[in-house]
């Protein structure tokens, strides 16, 4: 293997493990490769960054290696992070948070069936805002995630436990949408 294929499989891997990190030990593993030789291409490859003044840096944070972003460009990314609306969760993030709050713990298909659409990419972006969380694992045969909602739902939402969530009219039709409903009526926007 090259030494371009070796940074070019270290930048991907740093790119997936995100704000992680990733150690030498799992970059080898990972690799195949002995540690002298991902460290040269590790080196070289931050190398490349710092002499190309790129976006982004490879810095070694807490024990791991990753992708951090230039400092130089800290003041355009404060602007963008600090834009309104970036704080706000999509319709169908906000249904299937809803769901997830009134219906804890349940599995991805049970939501999908509520719903009736797939909810990959809600349930990806309430994990990335650490709304959600796998709560377990469900006891029927597949043994499907389930998911719940954490401190920081109930932090971003001002409640100081699931038991504040609005309840839901006794009696209700259609308790999913009812349930939908009141959630976006209190919870437009997550507040900063």
């Amino acid at each position: 293997m090259t030494n371009e294929e070796i940074k070019s499989i270290i930048e991907s891997l740093l790119f997936v493990v995100g704000d992680e990190g990733i150690t030498v030990k799992s970059l080898c593993e990972t690799t195949s490769l002995e540690e002298d030789t991902l460290l040269d291409a590790l080196k070289d490859l931050q190398q490349e960054y710092d002499d190309k003044d790129r976006g982004f840096k490879i810095s070694f944070i807490g024990g791991g290696y990753q992708l951090t972003t230039n400092a130089k460009n800290a003041s355009y990314i404060e602007k963008l992070v600090d834009t309104p609306g970036n704080h706000t969760l999509s319709q169908a993030a906000l249904e299937t948070l809803a769901i997830i709050a009134y219906k804890q713990p349940i599995t991805r298909v049970e939501i999908e069936e509520i719903r009736g659409v797939k909810t990959d990419k809600p349930l990806q972006t309430l994990m990335s805002k650490l709304l959600i969380k796998e709560a377990g694992r469900a006891e029927k045969a597949g043994r499907a995630i389930l998911y719940g909602t954490t401190r920081e739902f109930l932090f971003h939402f001002g409640l100081s436990s699931i038991k504040d969530l609005p309840p839901l009219p006794d009696g209700s039709e259609d308790k999913e949408e009812e349930e939908a409903d009141l959630f976006f009526e209190k919870f437009q926007e997550i507040p900063e």
